[in-house]
């Protein structure tokens, strides 16, 4: 039912540091926080009842109701001890469920069935509806995170852990020995309905490997039959997550997530599913950094009004987000963007099965998309030096008609012959497959320089040794 992704899970090269990357694992935080709970649970954080598996529910009580409009809406009142920042982030997560798939988290009104959201003592939730008011504790000190949000509102939702799956066997193994004294409940399996998913070693809802440890030395999940598989994550859904949200509530909606630090998408696969009238989206989130997109390919019906076949981009996680790209249909590729945080949605409209697109995204520490009149932009920490492995990547793009006067200023970068080092490389285009201007390095001021079209990209990179302070800029957009 999803637009099918293909993606590489490689980290581009020149990824600063981020200060959160030693962070826990999701559950492993949820865990750590949970100590000190008295609230009963199973598997470390949901709320014992007496009803059974959302996922395997044969009498659909412990479903959300499905409303006439397709959507399925959870009511949910947000505790008044939160302060603005902090139902901030619950909002935030509860976004991309409204964006990737067709459930709902909306301000209760007068409903009967709800989720009442309270910092109580740990991260937890009861599982599925239960049926009148239901808690689901995010505790102020080490649950405000959005992957430990969406773990639990995906319980609420209704989905058991993964490695619980009836299936897990086939995927995981479970040590044992290395399990703490009297935690061995924790890793029953239950009987669910899987879906007809694979299983996801990436998703939310998966233990980290030292789950419940009686040594923080010794893993308690190995994953089979290859060992190395990374498991336990702190970001949030996966791509797998949602789907499985959209075939529980059976969402009659073309999205994917895509959560990897670079990948490659296309529309191609999503008519099959939905041949006339195709309105997809894919929810890009990456770990780190900025997003940097660009296509290899695009084809619709172009038209003066774009009213219906179009690409938009957003530079966040729903459609209010501030438009990087505004609807665009031109028979020439859409030029590159960059989003200003780790998140970015694309939408994509058409009418027939002859128009599509490809495209890549990659992480990128630094750098914007700019489309005021005029403007200025600076390498990191200018003008103290700037620092090794840089990726930086600045998109500057003009309304139809117009051209790009850019000026560079103070241009200050390791020097050698032919620059393979140290260089800025300007792209006279939208695409860093543009014609290039010209690779620059060594301590000079550039020459004006007026592009042939409206939109020039400026790549930015550095290796591991020697800096400079790097470079001023300044452009406007001219007729």
């Amino acid at each position: 039912m999803n637009c099918i992704v293909k993606e590489k899970a490689a980290t581009k090269a020149g990824s600063q540091p981020n200060p959160s990357e030693n962070q826990k694992d999701i559950f492993a935080s949820i865990l750590n926080v949970n100590k000190g709970s008295r609230k009963l649970t199973r598997g470390g954080d949901i709320v014992l009842s007496t009803q059974r598996s959302a996922i395997n529910c044969p009498s659909n009580t412990c479903f959300w109701p499905k409303s006439s409009n397709g959507l399925v809406n959870i009511p949910f009142v947000i505790s008044s001890e939160y302060v603005v920042a902090e139902k901030a982030i619950i909002e935030n997560a509860m976004q991309e469920f409204a964006t990737a798939t067709c459930v709902r988290f909306v301000n209760r009104t007068t409903e009967t069935d709800y989720l009442n959201i309270v910092s109580s003592d740990g991260c937890w939730s009861y599982l599925g509806k239960k049926g009148g008011p239901q808690d689901v504790s995010l505790m102020k000190t080490g649950c405000l995170y959005k992957g430990s949000v969406q773990h639990e509102l995906n319980h609420a939702v209704g989905f058991e852990h993964e490695q619980s799956r009836s299936d897990r066997d086939n995927y995981v193994t479970i040590l044992w020995d290395n399990i703490a004294e009297g935690m061995s409940q924790n890793f029953q399996k239950v009987t669910t309905n899987n879906l007809g998913l694979s299983y996801d070693y990436s998703s939310v809802m998966h233990y980290g490997s030292y789950a419940f440890s009686k040594d923080s030395r010794l893993p308690t999940i190995m994953p089979y039959p290859d060992s190395n598989v990374s498991i336990g994550q702190r970001y949030g859904l996966s791509h797998f997550d949602v789907e499985k949200i959209n075939r529980l509530y059976q969402c009659n909606i073309c999205s994917s997530l895509l959560p990897n630090p670079s990948g490659n998408f296309s529309s191609a696969d999503s008519f099959s599913n939905y041949p006339n009238n195709v309105s997809c989206v894919w929810l890009i989130r990456i770990p780190m950094d900025r997003i940097f997109l660009e296509f290899q390919s695009f084809a619709v019906s172009s038209s003066d009004t774009c009213t219906t076949e179009y690409i938009r981009i957003y530079d966040g996680n729903s459609k209010s987000a501030p438009l990087l790209l505004e609807t665009y249909c031109d028979k020439m590729l859409p030029p590159s963007v960059l989003s200003s945080s780790t998140t970015m949605l694309v939408e994509f409209v058409a009418s027939s099965t002859t128009s599509g697109f490809k495209a890549s995204y990659s992480t990128v520490p630094c750098g914007g998309t700019l489309t005021n009149t005029s403007g200025s932009f600076i390498t990191p920490y200018h003008p103290a030096i700037y620092p090794n492995l840089l990726e930086c990547i600045w998109v500057i793009r003009a309304p139809t008609g117009f051209k790009i006067s850019l000026q560079m200023n103070l241009i200050d970068v390791e020097f050698e012959a032919g620059c393979p080092y140290d260089y800025i490389t300007i792209h006279d285009g939208g695409q860093t497959s543009s014609p290039k201007k010209g690779i620059y390095c060594g301590k000079y001021n550039m020459p004006l320089f007026t592009s042939a079209g409206n939109a020039v990209v400026i790549q930015f990179h550095t290796d591991e040794s020697i800096q400079g302070i790097g470079f001023a800029a300044s452009y406007k957009f001219v007729n």
